[in-house]
């Protein structure tokens, strides 16, 4: 029997993020065309405007407000909508970083597991099997250079990527996801077990993705769609969304979260 009350899926957004909340319910809103289940989308905001490693390091040490916030409302599960804050932390901080929100929820009297972007994305690329990916990034030439090596420690390859270098977030935003498919087809992917489209939650790609993927004949995924695959198996629902790709096309629904 299905849940009756909806799900409150709580997003820790940076404060100039306006993606996330859009493709996050836009993948289960496409959920829920094919399933039962229903959603609610509650936000918490940590201040940042440029996706600088200064700005990024105070906005992380605010997630912590936010996932005390989001426990107020009694969210069933946390999504932590910021990429490259977790990994220009350090290698791995995807880990300690869900363990020290989950941790405030749980202090808070309203336990709730939390999915970073970052550790989202490695899960989703372990979970398909990909060692080597192209990427595209809306990042600085350093910060993104900072991605790639953050997922070559957790195993996973780059084998090509772009780097758009553009560090006004609100910019971010704006770029139309129509401009990926050009961008894309000049990445070298003959080497590549997948395509991360997007790895930036705020950088708009939803209605690329397929379109790539068929060009293209690999799996392609976002941080946006690796996201909400995490946060329907942390719910522990199938993790599935028509018209997203290969990751939630159903391939991988009952796949194990990352341990």
């Amino acid at each position: 029997m299905s849940r009756q009350l909806p799900y409150r899926i709580g997003q820790i957004v940076p404060s100039s993020n306006v993606t996330m909340e859009t493709e996050i319910p836009a993948l289960f809103r496409a959920r829920e065309q094919v399933a039962p289940e229903r959603f609610t989308f509650h936000s918490s905001r940590m201040r940042m405007r440029e996706v600088r490693a200064e700005e990024l390091a105070v906005m992380d040490a605010d997630s912590t407000r936010c996932a005390a916030e989001l426990s107020d409302a009694r969210v069933d599960v946390l999504g932590y909508a910021c990429l490259v804050a977790i990994m220009s932390t350090g290698r791995g901080y995807h880990r300690a970083s869900e363990e020290k929100l989950t941790a405030v929820t749980r202090e808070n009297g309203a336990e709730a597991p939390v999915v970073t972007s970052a550790g989202a994305l490695v899960g989703a690329l372990h979970t398909m099997g990909a060692r080597t990916i192209t990427l595209v990034a809306p990042y600085l030439k350093p910060l993104t250079r900072t991605v790639v090596d953050y997922l070559a420690a957790e195993g996973i390859e780059t084998a090509d990527f772009t780097a758009l270098e553009i560090p006004d977030n609100l910019r971010v935003a704006a770029h139309d996801p129509d401009e990926l498919l050009p961008i894309v087809r000049r990445l070298d992917h003959s080497q590549a077990d997948a395509v991360v489209l997007s790895a930036c939650v705020q950088l708009p790609s939803l209605t690329s993705v397929e379109r790539v993927e068929q060009e293209l004949g690999k799996p392609v995924l976002s941080a946006s769609v690796a996201t909400a695959h995490q946060l329907m198996r942390a719910l522990d629902l199938p993790a599935l969304a028509p018209g997203a790709g290969t990751l939630l096309s159903g391939a991988y629904a009952e796949s194990p979260l990352p341990s």
